[in-house]
């Protein structure tokens, strides 16, 4: 299989990691691609989103969730999203507001970073900005098990990695609950340090 996507995307950073937990990692090459020019990337996904997952037998699979989604059905139980009904809605959400939370950031990222400064409009910027903070508030009253790495508590911490990074929202300092919470996630999931992009 073929993963497009770059050492930077929080979103293909959480399918390498879930990859690695599933040990599937070697089953896969990546391949760096970019969604802001002609590619290989807009020609397999017309949406020119990244990550991209091109199958053994021809199918291209995106977005990271589906692709998440389809690693659980090369197992022979699923366990990104656990097959009982009520984990599985759990997992669902926590993995939705882990996405959503990306989103967000991403979205402050390209204002910042691809938008003229006297064009970047500082209201769309907060209004993302309260996305982030509801978000991880929401985590600090009730966050998943660390210990466990499924499709939820990846996105989850590969969001707040992505803030590390892009500086977003400063929530080691405004939900510093969540720095043990991610400390615990790393330990147990190897796979979360390894796929540190260099910046």
């Amino acid at each position: 299989m073929i993963l497009l996507s770059t050492p930077t995307s929080p979103f293909g950073r959480k399918v390498k990691i879930a990859a690695s937990v599933l040990g599937l990692k070697d089953r896969i090459e990546i391949q760096k691609a970019d969604p802001w020019t002609e590619g290989v990337l807009r020609e397999k996904n017309p949406l020119g989103k990244m990550p991209a997952l091109l199958t053994d037998d021809g199918r291209t699979i995106y977005d990271s969730g589906v692709i998440l989604q389809y690693f659980d059905l090369l197992l022979d139980a699923p366990r990104l999203f656990p097959a009982d009904p009520q984990k599985r809605i759990e997992t669902a959400t926590c993995h939705a507001l882990g996405d959503g939370l990306m989103e967000a950031g991403i979205l402050i990222a390209y204002e910042k970073l691809r938008r003229p400064a006297e064009f970047c409009y500082e209201p769309w910027i907060e209004h993302q900005r309260g996305k982030l903070s509801r978000g991880l508030a929401s985590l600090v009253r009730q966050a998943p098990d660390p210990r466990v790495a499924d499709a939820g508590t990846i996105a989850i911490a590969c969001a707040l990695g992505y803030f590390d990074w892009r500086k977003q929202i400063d929530w080691r300092a405004d939900f510093p609950s969540l720095i043990d919470w991610l400390e615990q996630f790393s330990a147990a999931t190897p796979a979360f340090a390894a796929t540190k992009a260099e910046h």
